[in-house]
Order: C-alpha cells, then sequence, then structure tokens
C-alpha cells in the first residue's frame, strides 16, 4: 500500500501505522503521502490517519477493511492475495436471467457470507442467474439494512470481511450464479462519516437520507472519483457482475457528464477489458427511460432499471389494498398497463405525488429485459409498518399468481429471499445504533413515514429492539413443510419453463388485456399466454396444453381444446393461435 490519502482541508496529516507514527507530505491537488516509504506491512495492519493536531486516527475514507467498526483505524487488505478459481467463468448477460435479492444477515441463520455460499444449490434449483446482495459496506452496529454504511469499499466485519466475500463470489461463480451487488452512492451514514474532516465530500441540502454527496461542486473531482473508483473496485478486485446503484434519482448533478454516464462509460471500458459483461442497474423513482437509453441517443447508458409500478399493480391486484402510492393502482387495467408499456406512470397524473410523473417507454425498440420487476423486494416487504410479507395475507394460490406474473412476463424478474417458499417470517426494518439519539431518531421517522400510508402506529416494529432483527431471519426448516412445498415446487416448474420455452424470454413487450369487470387477464407471450382470473367464476380459454397452474392439485398436459380457469387463480398456456396470426383467441 501507499498510504496515500485525499485531505485538501487538512494543514497536517500523519499516518497511523501499527505502533508508529509517520509523517506526510503534502502533494498535487490536496493528496498527501508519507515522507518516507513505510516499506512491507503484514496483511491486517491497523492504520489511520492523523488529521492537524488531532491525536485520535480517522480511518481511510478508501479503507477496504474495518475489523473492529467504522470509529476505529483501518486495516491492510490486498484484494490480489485470493486465488480465485472462476478462471473459467465468462460472465451472465442480465437478459433472461432471474436475479434473487438477499440481506445477508437474516438469509441464514449464521448471518455470514460463507452461510449464503453454501445455499447456493437452492438458488440454482429454482433457476437464480444472478444473486443480488443488499449493501455489505461497512455501518457502525452490528446489523443493518446496510443503506448507513460509510465506508464504502470496507466488507461489513460480522459477515466476514472482504475475504469471505471474495469466496462468495468466487462460490458463486463455481455455481453459475452471477453476483450483483447493491451500492449506495447517493448518501453516508449518520454515524462514522469522518470523510468532511478529509474533504468537501458533501454540499449544501439534504435527500431523504442524508446530506448531499458533493458531485458537481468545488472538489466534485475526487469525491466523483472516491465513487467511480468504488464501482470499479466491486468489479475488477472481487470479480462482481454487476452493481444495483440505490436511489440514483437522489443522485443531485449538474456536471456537464452526469455521474451515471460516467460511470457506464468506465464500466464499458472495464467490460471490455476484462471481456467478460458488467451490469449496472439503477434503481430510479423517476420512471424516465432516459436511465437505460444508450448514450449515443442521448440517455444515461445504463443497462437496466427498477420499474416498482409493476410491483405496485401486481400488489394491488392480488391483495386489493390502495393505501398510499397504491390507489392508483387498483384498476386491473393498470397492470395490464404496466405488462404493454413497461411504467404505469408515464407522463399521467400521480396521485400519491400530487402531479404528473414518468416518461413513455418506447416499446417498439427498447428491449424488456432493461426493466427489473418483482412481487416482492426488501423495500415494498420492509418498508411495512410489521414487515409482513403477502404470504400472510394470500393463499397458495395467489402466492403463485404472483410468481407467474414475476416469472412470466416480459421483463427481468427478481425474486426476494424466501419469496419461492412463502416464508414465515417478515423481513422488518431493522438497526442497531449504538448512539441513543441515533435509535430514539430513526424510531421517530418511522412513525412519520407511515402517516402516509395510513398505517397503525401501535403496529410499527422498533427497529431498534433485537428481537425485530431476529424475527426477520429466514427458517430454512420450513421448506418441505405444507404449503411452503407446494409453493417452492411452484417456482421450480416456473424456473424449468423459463430454460425450455423461447417466449419467456422473449425481449419484446407482450400484449396484455383486462376485463375490469369480471376481474380476468389475459398476458400474450407469442406461443404461451398468461391466464389471471380473479373473479369469482370460473373461466373458460382455448389452449393446447396447460403448462402450469397455480391451483393446488391441478395437472398439467395437454387438454381438448380448452381449459377452466377456476377463481382466484392463473395458468399458463400453450396458446391456441389463428391461422398466420400471433397470440391467442380468448
Amino acid at each position: 500500500m501507499t498510504f496515500e490519502v485525499w485531505a485538501p482541508r487538512a494543514r497536517r496529516v500523519r499516518l497511523s501505522l501499527g505502533d508508529d507514527v509517520v509523517p506526510m507530505a503534502p502533494g498535487e491537488g490536496g493528496w498527501w503521502l508519507p515522507e518516507e516509504d513505510p516499506g512491507a506491512v503484514a496483511d491486517g495492519t491497523p492504520y489511520g490517519f492523523l488529521l492537524d493536531e488531532d491525536d485520535r486516527p480517522l480511518p481511510d475514507p478508501r479503507s477496504l477493511r474495518q475489523p473492529d467498526g467504522v470509529h476505529e483505524r483501518s486495516a491492510t487488505f490486498d484484494p490480489g492475495a485470493f486465488e480465485w478459481s472462476d478462471q473459467a467463468w465468462t460472465g451472465r448477460q442480465l437478459a433472461g436471467a432471474t436475479i434473487y435479492e438477499l440481506h445477508v444477515g437474516t438469509f441464514t441463520p449464521e448471518g455470514t457470507l460463507d452461510a449464503v455460499a453454501e445455499r447456493l444449490e437452492h438458488l440454482a434449483s429454482i433457476g437464480v442467474g444472478f444473486v443480488e446482495l443488499m449493501p455489505v459496506n461497512a455501518f457502525n452496529g452490528t446489523y443493518n439494512w446496510g443503506y448507513d454504511g460509510v465506508l464504502w469499499s470496507a466488507v461489513h466485519e460480522p459477515y466476514g470481511g472482504p475475504a469471505a466475500y471474495q469466496r462468495l463470489v468466487d462460490a458463486c461463480h463455481r455455481a453459475g450464479i452471477g453476483v450483483i451487488q447493491d451500492v449506495v452512492y447517493n448518501h453516508f451514514g449518520p454515524s462514522g462519516n469522518y470523510l468532511p474532516r478529509f474533504g468537501p465530500y458533501l454540499k449544501e441540502g439534504r435527500n431523504t437520507w442524508g446530506d448531499l454527496v458533493n458531485l458537481d461542486g468545488e472538489g466534485s473531482e475526487e469525491v466523483r472519483r472516491l465513487i467511480l473508483d468504488n464501482a470499479l473496485m466491486w468489479l475488477r478486485d472481487f470479480h462482481v457482475d454487476g452493481l444495483r446503484l440505490d436511489a440514483v434519482h437522489a443522485l443531485l448533478d449538474e456536471s456537464e457528464a452526469h455521474l451515471l454516464e460516467q460511470m457506464s462509460v468506465e464500466v464499458a471500458g472495464l467490460s471490455a477489458h476484462l471481456n467478460r459483461p458488467l451490469t449496472l442497474i439503477a434503481e430510479s423513482d423517476l420512471n424516465d427511460p432516459g436511465m437505460v437509453t444508450p448514450r449515443e441517443a442521448g440517455g444515461h447508458g445504463l443497462d437496466a432499471q427498477w420499474s416498482d409500478d409493476f410491483h405496485h399493480a401486481v400488489h394491488v391486484a392480488l391483495t386489493g389494498e390502495t393505501d398510499g402510492y397504491y390507489a392508483d393502482f387498483a384498476p386491473l387495467g393498470a397492470l395490464a398497463k404496466v405488462l404493454d408499456r413497461g411504467f404505469f406512470h408515464d407522463g399521467t397524473f400521480s396521485s400519491f405525488r400530487g402531479r404528473d410523473h414518468g416518461r413513455p417507454v418506447d416499446t417498439e425498440r427498447m428491449p424488456t429485459w432493461r426493466l427489473v420487476v418483482c412481487a416482492q423486494n426488501h423495500d415494498q416487504v420492509g418498508n411495512r409498518a410489521r414487515g409482513d410479507r403477502t404470504a400472510e395475507h394470500l393463499d397458495t394460490s395467489l402466492l403463485l399468481c404472483a410468481a407467474l406474473l414475476t416469472l412470466a412476463a416480459p421483463f427481468t424478474p427478481m425474486l426476494f429471499q424466501g419469496e419461492e417458499w412463502a416464508a414465515s417470517t417478515p423481513f422488518a426494518f431493522f438497526t442497531s445504533h449504538p448512539e441513543p439519539e441515533l435509535a430514539r431518531a430513526t424510531a421517530e421517522g418511522r412513525l412519520a413515514e407511515f402517516e402516509q400510508m395510513g398505517w397503525d402506529p401501535e403496529e410499527v416494529l422498533d427497529p431498534q429492539d433485537p428481537e425485530t432483527f431476529e424475527r426477520s431471519r429466514l427458517r430454512w426448516d420450513e421448506l418441505a413443510e405444507g404449503r411452503h412445498a407446494v409453493v417452492l415446487a411452484g417456482y421450480r416448474r416456473l424456473a424449468a419453463l423459463r430454460r425450455e420455452l423461447p417466449d419467456l424470454t422473449d425481449p419484446r413487450f407482450g400484449r396484455a388485456t383486462a376485463d375490469e369487470d369480471r376481474r380476468r387477464l389475459t398476458l400474450d407471450r407469442g406461443a404461451v399466454a398468461v391466464h389471471l382470473n380473479l373473479g369469482e367464476d370460473g373461466w373458460e380459454v382455448l389452449a393446447d396444453e396447460v403448462l402450469f397452474s397455480t391451483t393446488d392439485g391441478v395437472p398439467t398436459g395437454p387438454v381438448d381444446g380448452g381449459v377452466t380457469v377456476p377463481a382466484r387463480s392463473g395458468v399458463l398456456v400453450r396458446a391456441r393461435t389463428a391461422a398466420g396470426g400471433r397470440g391467442p383467441l380468448h
């Protein structure tokens, strides 16, 4: 290590290395370097920086390891020392793949990266192409969702640290599964952020989660470099296959080239160098296809973005819940529109926002895999008062309707941990802030958020209660029991159909029609079709073969011209098509 540090605000900098203190000299552009070469340093050696006259060393803003927490010194770590066994791994395209989102701390009883690696066979059995890890960067406390990170390059030590992270990625690649890392560049966490002591990492103003990151003001070039280098680090040094960029609408950047555009350029260059695909996925609240429009056409050039509208439409159709932002999705036609056009709000009035929202997708030109959709995710489950899953409210058939819509829709499907077996455990919002005032502010903030959704404050779980975290751990002993086994078998069947049927991964938009009065929906995927019956009466549809049924015990196979879709159920059928035409007769 060279132990360089960018500290333009400091008048004096010293390196605290092991038991020694090494003077540092100012270099160009606010960078400081040791006056003398420290020589060879053993892996795991503690180090930090003393700014001005302080006698307490601060962690390295680019730290790769924080064995004693975010308030203590960093430790040296050589990412190049790991012996990779994934030389045959050539990467994976997002198109046609299924993503599986998980939280390392609650996915297994152990709550570690190594324990995740032991469950890869299960993930392969449900057709997972990418594991998407919720943020693993260092944060204060033991457990957290990860979005309160302050040292973006350090892997949270209770998860196993950076070496365990490399072992997990290597194991995923051996299992034929790619890794997407969820990263947060729109704010720093509230505890342990010493970066403003070093330089102008923040600028005036706040977003929902904290102070704004300085992407376009004085000194922003090095701040942007910290972010870009972090993105490249995950992809290059840790062999990650893609990044999920948290809440990019909160990246306020008026630079000539937006940070996202610059990132897409540099990641594309790294992809060419490594000779494997690298994927950037935006979580965006803007419903703006410009996120995934190529740079040559004036967009940011990202590969994909989340479409929350899909989740909202599916959730409302199956649960009937219309509080808060769900209100606009009450008609079944909202789901049909999302299936047809990618977004529901594509320039239409959003009652929750009180204004027009979104822009239309060019469905003739944009491939559907650029939109990542789900029936559940950490936000939509965890931001409920009790962290309750849809499995608590829906019967087995409707849970499999959600699976059918997600995995047979024309988009990139994403599953959330435990969804595939109707996990009985909630996924609540949990924190372990050691600071009493921060713990209190977090709990009060949750109550204020839920007022907008009209939920009972008495039901809101205390995020600081250790039991809130413990109850969110998945129970792997459920998989072979009762309806858990039935739902899991359904997900495995749908995974097999996605491998067998090219129409289910066709990158063209399908054709969806909704019968509002009878609560029926048909999605045409070429030679196959989804029929969803949310009404109270049976529905006769034409088909040559039933490929999947959400009704427990109903066999699949060839049918004599038609099939009955019972109430509150769905089927995937090989469609009977008109002569020379495309699409089912129904």
